[in-house]
């Protein structure tokens, strides 16, 4: 499998963003998206992953389902933990699954590879931040997706959480999926580099 998008072009604001910028990654790899703030980073996501208007340039998604389209084999994960507070751990985790189109099954798998299985049945407004942040990763195992498309995923998470998580990174990789994620921090898996925006 293969996503690429080439000549890119967004515009936000009547401000452009960016142009001409071309993006590439394959099965099993991941790739770090880097630059400084305002650089388009989220908007480069966001744009792979149907939620932006494109000004310019094409994407495409090689070797996937072709009955769907890119956003449809995606999960975007973005800078806010989109949970309910008032619905418990696995309420949050269900609705998700649900709304994603996920099978009848896989929260609890998915709470304990998060870590998060003893806290199931508490409401996600006393969780702490990196919880939070744990939870939301949850969706990726609950709905099986191919690609992954994550802004700034590992903020909140400690040491151990940001351990964890490459972990599930690296499965994910392993199974041939793709990872594509706007960081500031090592994400503690091999990456591929795309840097865009000014690097001075």
């Amino acid at each position: 499998m293969r996503l690429s998008g080439s000549g890119l072009r967004c515009v936000r604001g009547g401000r452009e963003v960016f142009v001409g910028l071309d993006v590439m990654a394959e099965s099993g790899r991941a790739v770090a998206i880097t630059g400084p703030n305002g650089a388009g980073k989220t908007s480069l996501l966001r744009l792979l992953a149907g939620l932006l208007a494109m000004a310019g340039g094409s994407i495409g998604l090689e070797g996937g389902d072709p009955e769907l389209t890119l956003p449809e084999q995606a999960h975007y994960l973005g800078h806010r933990d989109a949970l309910k507070p008032a619905l418990t751990v696995n309420e949050n985790l269900s609705f998700w699954r649900d709304f994603l189109g996920g099978g009848k099954s896989g929260e609890s798998d998915a709470l304990a590879a998060v870590g998060l299985d003893h806290v199931a049945h508490l409401p996600a407004a006393y969780l702490s931040a990196g919880q939070r942040r744990r939870l939301s990763i949850a969706r990726l195992l609950a709905v099986k997706r191919p690609v992954w498309l994550l802004d700034e995923p590992t903020s909140a998470l400690d040491v151990t959480g940001q351990a964890a998580f490459a972990a599930i990174m690296t499965g994910h990789l392993a199974g041939g999926g793709i990872v594509l994620a706007a960081t500031h921090t090592p994400l503690g898996i091999a990456v591929q580099e795309l840097r865009i925006g000014r690097t001075a």
